[in-house]
This record gives C-alpha cells, structure tokens and sequence, in this order.
C-alpha cells in the first residue's frame, strides 16, 4: 500500500508501530552544493498526517516541556493528524509567533523530539518539519489570526531590535491592542535570522512573508535605523509608553589567536552578512563579499555558526574546506544535523585540535593554523568534558583563509550608561531577576519602564529562547502598562 493510500485509524495508539518515522527528505548534494537555497523537500500532506498520527498523546508531554516556547505540540499534532491544517496554524501561533521559522532552524534533536518518548527507540515524531510544513501553508494562503475583536489600547511600545525576540515582543503586544514600533539598523528585519543565517536553512523571502504577517497586524518598521545615530534613545522613549531592547550578541570572539590579525582572516558573522548582503542587494556598505572560490578555508569553532560558514564556503567552491574543533564529535555545541549536512557536503572535520596560532607569510598573508592535539578528560559532578592541550603534537594546517567562528559577545550601545540601563561584567544587559533556568522569572532592566530580553540578556543563544525571552517580556509590559 503507497502513502497516498494508507489509512489512519482514528485515536490508534499504536500508529507508530505500523507507521515509521520518516526522515527530511533533501535535495541531492550536487545540486544543494551549487545554490544557497533550502536543502530540505516539502512533505505531502498525506505524510504529514501520517507522521503526525504516531504521537502518543502523552499525558505529561515531554516535548512541551522541553521547547522553551512551550508549544502546544500534541494537540497540533492532533488536528495536523485530522487534517485540520487552519485550525494546527491557529492553534501554533497561540505560543510562536514564528512557527516556519523554528521549523527550520531550532535545534529540535536536542528539544522536543529529543525528549518524546518515541525516541527511545522507534524514532521521535518528526515535529520540526510537521510545524514548518504546517505554518508555511498557512502563511501561502495568507492566514491571518482573528483579531476583530481585540480593542486598541491607545498605548505605543518601541522595539529596537527586529531579532527573534523583537519579533517575539512585537507580535504579542499586537495581539494585546497594543502599538509596536520596531527600530532595526538593518534594511530587512530578522536579525541574524535574515543576515547571520544561510538562505540553505532558511531562505529570506521566508522572512518576508512573516514581515508582511507582522504588518497586517500592526507591527510598525523603522528599518536602516540606528539608534544613537539615526534617532537617539530619548526621542523613542518620549514617544513610547514602555521600550523593549533586543539587539542581540553581534561581538565576534577571537580567540586572542596570535596572527588573527593577518590577512584572510575573517570573522564568521562578517563572512555571512557579506554573502547575505551579496545575494540580496542590500547595499551595506560595512559588509564587504569574500569569495572563497578555490581557497583552502580552515573555520575554527564546532557550534552552527561554525557549520553555517563551512557550508556557505563549500557553496562559493572552495577547493577545501575544514572544520577544526577543540573537542570530539559527541561533544560538539552545534545541532548534529547540522554537522551530518556538511559532511554530505564535503566538509573535512578535524577534532581533538587546539589552534595555538595563525600563520602568516613575510606579506601578512595567511598561510596556515598551527594546532595541537587535546585530550579530553571527565571531572567528576561536571556533565561536559573538560580538555587539555599536549603541545608536544602540533600540526601545521594548510589555509588560504580563516573563519573565525568561536561566538559572540555582548555588544552594549553607547548610550546604554547615559541612561543608567545596567550591564554586567560581560556586557549583558541585567534584569531584574537573572536568568538561571530556561524560564525567565523578569525581563525589566534598571530603567523603568525599559524591558530587555534575547541574547541581549542571555549571552548567544537559540532562537526560540530569544523568542520565548521577548514573549515573557511583552506579558510583562502588558502588566506594567496596565492593558
């Protein structure tokens, strides 16, 4: 019997076991290789039923509780199931104001379906690709929440920032009758959604649609707006009633490599916001386009920022490209799906390699990474491994560039101290009850009436805690502004 013909029994608890997982089906690896366009193949909606019917229902579900977002993913799964797409789209814009979004870029091997009970043995229901198969049919037919009846409440929040947790503000203040203006010093919003993300895990006219979502509901843009320069901070504040601040982590980490300054070393979000502002015309003229075609590129770093630049470069046709990572496989920060795609795509991947230095010829020029080999060692009470660097093996890696891609700082403005909005030792902007847990207890700041949340707050992190971070922080200005 084909897909197209199977029979879902309605409520069969056991649909998993006649219905296996189904992995993302995905372009070749010739042609994926030849474009930045999203690897991943959309599912038919027999199979999307079909997979969403293997859920178990549980009675405490795990997955819920695992997603920061806390998204209501049985009951989705249910009416996805049941064929109820509206009512699924309805029911994942409750809790994520960027469902197609999260589909595509949340680590969902270590949230939600890491934790569904199906994984312990018949394969996790594939939930990622459901919710963003799911939200893209919704936002193809230009769904739109009902909102007829939500009253304005005469009351304006300005948002600088149009990142995930921005966006996350944004949306819910609009569902509360409540104006948002968003301030960005980008042209297109997203953040580092639309310019720190390859269009090969999420294509920008993705983004698009969600901006043209945001507007139909209210959500105000001022794009190519800096503030401090283009508008300062006390002329927003006067004219809002509440300001929220999600600016992200954009500080890249060096390292402190002896010879990062040297030519044809490139920092990793300067490297992706140059291919982005390329492809897209945008017309930055602070982000230069390196072409990497035929150069040997060395990236040192292991999270997804690290896979974003290797697989961009296998992209451009470099004649090599290798990922150096400090520690072994199983240790690595980033989704390991993320690592499975590069490898497809021809990325060399050197673990258990400390980098000591950059190499440079007599002109300033890379020329190679000079690394030593780790060994990693378990400390008891401590669940990641510690390493330790035996420099008596080094090893000369041959390089033409270097992606820098360790992470990123805070990058607190100017005028935060001008307006006594506290940051802590890191540059973090500080609020009132610290993070310690994946719930945020308060998002206000030192200032009143000024909220923050994101990496901002958090240090780099997920999309889907900025998002959850932004939501917590628009309750909270709700509240405060008593709506």
């Amino acid at each position: 019997m084909s897909l197209t013909e199977k029979v879902i029994k309605p409520n069969d608890p056991l649909a998993f076991l006649t219905s296996p997982r189904t992995e993302n089906k995905k372009r070749s690896i010739a042609e994926r290789r030849a474009d930045f366009d999203e690897i991943y193949v959309k599912k038919a909606e027999a199979e999307l039923n079909e997979q969403a019917a293997r859920c178990l229902d549980c009675g405490n579900p795990y997955c819920e509780w695992k997603c920061p977002l806390h998204n209501y993913i049985p009951n989705w799964l249910e009416l996805v199931k049941n064929n109820q797409l509206d009512a699924a789209a309805e029911l994942m814009h409750q809790t994520n104001p960027l469902p197609e979004i999260c589909g595509r870029v949340c680590p969902q091997d270590r949230l939600c379906e890491q934790a569904c009970t199906l994984n312990t043995g018949f394969g996790a229901v594939n939930i990622g690709a459901i919710e963003k198969n799911v939200s893209d049919y919704a936002l193809a037919k230009q769904w739109r929440p009902d909102l007829s009846d939500v009253e304005s409440t005469n009351k304006t929040v300005a948002i600088v920032g149009a990142g995930p947790a921005g966006l996350g503000c944004a949306e819910l203040l609009a569902r509360n009758g409540v104006k948002p203006i968003v301030y960005d010093r980008y042209p297109e919003i997203g953040g580092l959604l639309t310019f720190g993300i390859p269009g090969f895990k999420l294509e920008k006219s993705v983004v698009k649609q969600r901006r043209k979502f945001l507007e139909d509901l209210g959500v105000e843009f001022h794009l190519n707006t800096e503030i401090g320069k283009d508008i300062s901070f006390e002329e927003i504040q006067s004219k809002s009633d509440a300001v929220f601040l999600g600016m992200g982590c954009y500080k890249s980490v060096t390292g402190k490599l002896q010879g990062s300054e040297s030519a044809g070393v490139i920092k990793a979000l300067d490297y992706l916001i140059g291919n982005v502002n390329q492809q897209q015309s945008f017309g930055m003229d602070d982000y230069a386009y390196f072409d990497l075609k035929d150069k040997t590129v060395v990236v040192l770093g292991g999270g997804d920022t690290a896979m974003d630049c290797v697989r961009s470069a296998v992209r451009q046709d470099a004649k090599q490209v290798s990922c150096v990572y400090r520690r072994d496989k199983a240790s690595m920060p980033g989704s390991p799906n993320e690592v499975k795609n590069a490898t497809e795509e021809g990325v060399n991947f050197m673990f258990n390699k400390q980098p000591l230095e950059i190499l440079a010829d007599d002109n300033g020029q890379v020329k190679g990474v000079k690394c030593a080999t780790t060994r990693l060692m378990q400390v008891e009470g401590e669940s990641r491994s510690r390493f330790e660097v035996d420099e008596s093996e080094n090893q000369i890696l041959e390089a033409d560039v270097v992606i820098l891609a360790f992470g990123f700082n805070a990058s607190p403005a100017d005028w935060f101290e001008k307006n006594k909005i506290n940051t802590d030792q890191w540059g973090l902007i500080e609020v009132s009850e610290k993070v310690t847990s994946s719930e945020v207890k308060s998002q206000a700041t030192s200032m009143e009436g000024v909220f923050a949340g994101g990496d901002m707050v958090r240090g780099a992190d997920l999309v889907v805690t900025a998002i959850a971070e932004g939501r917590q922080a628009a309750r909270e200005i709700l509240e405060y502004l008593e709506v």
